[in-house]
């Protein structure tokens, strides 16, 4: 390949194809011209004629010299044809005629042979950076969801977009190798009904279910092994699958049809969507764990909430029907007793309906379905205050950053749960709920001035509270601390480090 001469404007020529391909319009296209111009002339050639056909740098025709008014390649004698000579790593081609068959013809040949060289070489680092950059938006995105069904359609959304696909569809296999789970993007729910049954993985489908490795597919229209499409189905040709595995097994497949920008996907595509897959399956199987977790921690609060029952309100209420078996015999010999006895189970019941409504409050649904983290504490204070006679002073910054939206379910949970306590067990007649962010930490501090209690304690039921609020503290990276002491009132404190921007 020639050298650039150094006489030759060249790098005009580059700026202005820069230019021409960030915004293809006619005046930047007219001055690409003319700096192709001035290129042939300075090559002292009497006209050339330039086809670009190459990905990344769009499709081009441009005219110099005698052959500048020409609108299609010429098709007479008399004109040297040549092609040009790409980067190994590019799709396409590029075609230069000449009216010229010296040894300038070389010249400018080699010239614009290093001029597509390095404009290909600039595209091709911003197309990767561009892609590495979706790839990690797109991972990131799913990494965060803890929801099965929700991730799922996120993956497939994402890798749609990541390879610029019409079409997108991920199947999960289920124990005797067909697709149980089929999630789809790209085609509306109208058009999913209008086809009916999903796939069971036949065809295509079932070829990678069975061979457990990546197809790329320039038209599955022509391909002996597919097993056709139902009515309504639409139509797909370009097409790229690509196994999902978790813990070195196979959980199912991403399937990509219709390469929007191209005629077939290329084997960067492949690339992208094999390292995207990996953290697919990582992701489906963090979402089941999660579910999983979700549904042991359900058991364990139902067992929580039987132990409470049992250790306040059941016994609250049995001792009151103890005292009331005897009562017609006291007031028999005692009327004066007897109705004092009867006012004393009166006074219980209503401190027993009294510790049944805070025990409801701390079963409360989660509260940020509609609202921020600083609402749902406002809620919980108020309900709070609705259903004690406990003074509690609020104080929730007004500067609080959003934080992902599992961390402030937490958050809430554990505010909850020490509200709760509170208004059963501490006596307390004043209470404080504080919620701040500074040096890159956010601080929630819960305290109240009741009976307090030994916090080295091994009563059960306290042990498991306290130990369901550490794991919620653990799970958003944060530190729990709680003091108290017989007496001296109780003081919760969680510290949870904030990400850097938060």
């Amino acid at each position: 390949m020639a050298t650039e001469p150094t006489s030759l404007p060249l790098h005009e020529f580059l700026g202005q194809f820069e230019l021409w391909l960030d915004d293809q319009s006619d005046a930047h296209r007219t001055a690409l011209a003319r700096s192709f111009e001035r290129v042939t002339a300075a090559c002292q050639v009497a006209g050339a004629y330039l086809v670009v056909e190459v990905t990344l740098l769009a499709h081009l025709r441009l005219g110099a010299g005698s052959l500048a008014a020409l609108a299609v390649p010429p098709d007479e004698g008399g004109f040297s044809r040549h092609d040009l000579t790409l980067p190994e790593a590019a799709s396409g081609s590029a075609t230069m005629w000449i009216d010229d068959a010296g040894s300038s013809a070389a010249r400018l040949l080699g010239a614009v042979e290093v001029a597509l060289a390095a404009i290909w070489a600039q595209r091709e680092t911003i197309a990767q950076r561009r892609q590495l950059e979706a790839l990690d938006v797109a991972i990131r995105g799913i990494a965060s969801i803890s929801s099965v069904d929700r991730v799922l359609q996120l993956i497939v959304d994402r890798v749609r977009e990541l390879v610029g696909a019409q079409y997108a569809a991920l199947g999960l296999v289920g124990p005797f190798g067909r697709i149980d789970t089929f999630i789809t993007s790209g085609i509306g729910a109208e058009q999913r009904a209008l086809i009916g049954s999903p796939p069971e993985g036949r065809g295509l489908l079932g070829l990678i279910i069975r061979e457990d490795h990546s197809f790329v597919i320039d038209d599955i229209a022509h391909d002996p092994r597919r097993a056709g499409f139902p009515p309504n189905h639409p139509q797909m040709h370009s097409f790229l699958g690509v196994p999902v595995h978790s813990k070195s097994r196979s959980v199912g497949n991403l399937y990509l049809a219709n390469k929007i920008d191209a005629p077939a996907f290329s084997s960067d595509d492949l690339q992208l969507v094999e390292r995207f897959a990996l953290h697919a399956g990582i992701a489906i199987e963090n979402a089941r764990l999660h579910e999983e977790i979700g549904r042991l921690a359900i058991v364990e609060e139902r067992q929580r909430i039987s132990q409470d029952l049992h250790d306040s309100i059941i016994q609250s209420l049995y001792a009151i029907s103890l005292s009331l078996e005897d009562l017609p015999e006291v007031i028999t010999e005692d009327p004066a007793e007897g109705a004092a006895r009867a006012d004393r189970a009166i006074d219980s019941i209503h401190a027993t309906i009294r510790d049944i409504r805070n025990f409801i409050m701390g079963l409360q649904p989660e509260l940020l379905e509609e609202a921020d983290l600083a609402s749902g504490m406002r809620t919980l204070a108020a309900e709070f205050r609705a259903n004690t006679l406990i003074d509690l002073e609020e104080h929730l910054a007004s500067d609080l950053p959003d934080l992902p939206r599992e961390d402030e379910v937490h958050i809430l949970s554990i505010t909850r749960e020490a509200l709760s306590n509170i208004a059963r067990h501490s006596g307390a007649s004043r209470a404080s709920l504080d919620l701040s962010a500074s040096d890159g930490t956010m601080h929630l501090v819960i305290g109240d001035n009741g009976r307090g209690f030994d916090v080295t304690e091994t009563r059960s039921n306290r042990q498991r509270g306290l130990t369901n609020l550490r794991s919620r503290a653990d799970a958003i990276g944060g530190r729990l601390l709680l003091t108290s002491e017989p007496g001296a009132g109780t003081r919760l404190e969680l510290a949870i480090p904030l990400e850097e921007g938060q």
